[in-house]
This record gives C-alpha cells, structure tokens and sequence, in this order.
C-alpha cells in the first residue's frame, strides 16, 4: 500500500500547478496598460482574487484520482524525480499536472454555483465564507463561469500531446455537462420535497457526483494510452461504486458530523428537503451500503499491482473520512 507521502507530495504539486495557472492567466490581459485614472485594472484583480479564493484549499481528491489513475495504467510513479526528467517526459509531467488542476477547476466552479442562494444558498464552505457571501452573488456567478473556462484554458494551453489534450477536454466537458454534472444538479432541484426510489437517487449521483470521478479514472487511461481492455473495465468499475460510496458518506456527515470539522453547515439535506441516502436507508444501512461499495470497488482493482496502490489508498481515505 503506498504511504501518505504519495498523497502529500502529488497534492503539492496539483496547488503549485493551480497557482501557476493562475498567476499565468491573470496576467495576460491588457488591462494593465489602462491610464492611471481607470478603475478596470482594480476591478480585474480583485475578480482574480475572487477566483483564487474560490480555488484554493480542498483535498484535490479528482485531481489525485487523475495521477493515480495514470499510475495504476502506466505502472509509473511520474510524481519522483521531477528534476531530472528528459524533455519528452517533462512534457508528458506536465500534461498530467494539467489534466489534474482542469478537474479541480471543474470541481470548484461547481461548488461556487452550488453554494449560491439560487441553489443550496449555503453560506459556508471549507471553513470560510461562500464566494456569493464574500464577493457578491453577480460575482459569485461569473467565477464559477469563469472557472469552468480555466479548466479548459490549462488543458488547452501548451503545444505537445494536442490530441490528448483535445481527448482530456471532451471527456471533462462531458463530464460536467447536461450528461454528468450539471444534468444530475438539474434532477437534485427538481426532485427536492419528492420521495424517490434508491435506484433514481443512485442514478441522480451517478451524475452529479460520479461522473466527474469516473471521468478523473478514464483521463488517467487517455494520458497513458491504456489498450488494456480488461484493466479499463476494472477501473471503470472502481469508479462507480467509489463514487457511490463517496455520496452516501457526504449524506451520512451531513446528518451526523459536526460544522467545526467539516468546514460547512451540516443538515443541509433536511433543510432543503432533497432526497439522500440516509434518507432512505437509515444511517446504520446507508453505513453498510458504502462499506460494501468500497469493498466492490477494491475487489474491482484487485488484480492490478502495486502501481494501483494510491487509488487503494484514496478509496480508504475517502470512505472512512470526517470531513
């Protein structure tokens, strides 16, 4: 099993590739050469720090399944001796870092969007204020619209591996889309205050929640070029039942974890009224249920070698966590 420094190091190396894309894409406009008496260039940098705030913090668990989802396929390790790697594989470290900062980019746009009074109008994320709380709602809004087109922009914005990347956007925008993401927040609004069945509850998450995990496997796979049908189909299914499992613990530490620990305000299901697991099950049956996923989801993989180790890992931490 590999150790937390696995964990750490790629963690510190999505954040320095989430600052660099910031502080890169910030200073690109032409604002700066505005007259002394414009107020654009005020106005430009503190949008910029509102998209910055928004970003950072979080455990970059999408991006770390990208990296280790490579891993796994590869049976490399890309994230040790970065320094003294050969042009062609700093380029490919470099695609793999890219790939990992657009998903988080991916991810945080859509807790901006999800937090605002429109939606969850939730006031607190990460332990701090909600981007609409500390910027405004019309701000709030075209951060989100904002970091959903910087994932894009990073995926999109160095020469080499063009076909890869242009294979990375597709399946980050499918992802997030009317098909993934976006599709399955449209069902959580509209089905609040309705009781449905556990097999439409699993399908509303498969989108909202899983769709942008599994996409974080399969752009693993795409970045390595794995031909490998049989692994392709164990991670795929790895991804499934983690990203399950994954929402029936977010359901459980809302209706039983405290708001110190998870940084946002718990309860916010039975406030809303929208369907979850808990819900449905009970907390002691919701609990079983995303034991038994994870244990799917770690006999899926149980074939793969050593390499697969920190997808082992981050499924551990992710089921079994408190925050």
């Amino acid at each position: 099993m590999a150790d937390s420094n696995w964990i750490e190091n790629n963690f510190e190396l999505i954040n320095a590739r989430l600052n660099f894309a910031i502080t890169t894409f910030s200073s690109t406009y032409g604002f700066f050469n505005q007259g002394a008496d414009s107020n654009i260039p005020k106005i430009m940098n503190n949008f910029w720090d509102a998209i910055e705030y928004s970003l950072m913090g979080g455990k970059r668990i999408r991006g770390l399944l990208v990296l280790a989802s490579a891993q796994a396929y590869s049976k490399k390790d890309f994230s040790t001796n970065t320094n003294v790697l050969e042009k062609t594989e700093q380029e490919f470290f470099e695609l793999l870092l890219d790939a990992a900062a657009a998903i988080e980019c991916i991810h945080a746009f859509s807790l901006v969007h999800d937090d605002m009074p429109c939606m969850d109008d939730d006031d607190l994320r990460r332990g701090n204020p909600t981007s609409h709380i500390k910027f405004g709602e019309a701000t709030a809004l075209l951060v989100g619209d904002a970091l959903q087109t910087l994932a894009f922009q990073i995926l999109t914005g160095r020469e080499a591996f063009q076909l890869i990347r242009f294979r990375l956007v597709k399946i980050l925008a499918q992802a997030s889309g009317a098909n993934g993401m976006a599709g399955g927040q449209a069902i959580d609004i509209a089905v609040a205050g309705e009781k449905i069945k556990l097999q439409d509850l699993e399908f509303m998450h498969s989108m909202k929640t899983g769709a942008l995990l599994e996409s974080a496997i399969e752009m693993g796979s795409i970045m390595v070029d794995n031909k490998n049908n049989t692994n392709n189909l164990e991670l795929k299914n790895f991804a499934k039942f983690l990203g399950l499992a994954f929402q029936i613990v977010d359901d459980i530490l809302d209706a039983t974890g405290e708001e110190k620990t998870l940084g946002k305000k718990v309860g916010r299901d039975l406030h809303l009224q929208k369907p979850n697991f808990v819900q449905l099950m009970g907390i002691n049956k919701a609990r079983k249920y995303a034991d038994y996923l994870l244990e799917s989801a770690l006999k899926s993989i149980k074939k793969l070698d050593a390499s697969a180790d920190p997808l082992r890992m981050l499924a551990e931490k992710l089921i079994h966590r408190v925050n």
